[in-house]
């Protein structure tokens, strides 16, 4: 019984490791591809809700004040691979380009899983539920 014990604990910390890892990747991939546009601490560009001279929106924020966690996994994903104009269509412009060309699919869940555990736990259930994860 006790080597069963053992074998938890020493699994559970293999698990932690592997997943905070995994969160530290996407945090330096934010970093290298979202912060610019982003914010470092994910608070977006001043006035994210007004068009600004180009009749662009700014990049919202991603954390809990914008509306990144209003959006299933789905959408949030194919934004970040195919930018936003490909995924609106109708002629809509945005500054938000895709990144298929330059992060593979794991490292675009990566960043989305950073963004998403700064949430706070009331953005991350309705985010999970309109993601059909809940």
């Amino acid at each position: 019984m006790k080597l069963l014990s053992l074998i938890a604990v020493a699994l559970s910390g293999v698990a932690y490791s592997a997943g905070a890892e995994e969160g530290m990747e996407g945090a330096a991939l934010y970093q290298q591809n979202c912060a610019s546009c982003h914010g470092v601490d994910l608070q977006g560009q001043p006035d994210w809700r007004s068009p600004g001279p180009d009749g662009r929106l700014p990049a919202p924020p991603h954390d809990a004040t914008g509306h990144t966690w209003h959006h299933s996994d789905d959408i949030l994903f194919r934004i970040t691979r195919d930018g936003t104009a490909a995924v609106v269509g109708g002629g809509y412009e945005s500054d938000m380009p895709g990144f298929g060309g330059s992060l593979s699919d794991a490292q675009i869940r990566a960043i989305l899983d950073y963004i998403k555990s700064i949430w706070p736990e009331r953005e991350r259930d309705y985010q999970q539920e309109i993601t059909g994860q809940k």
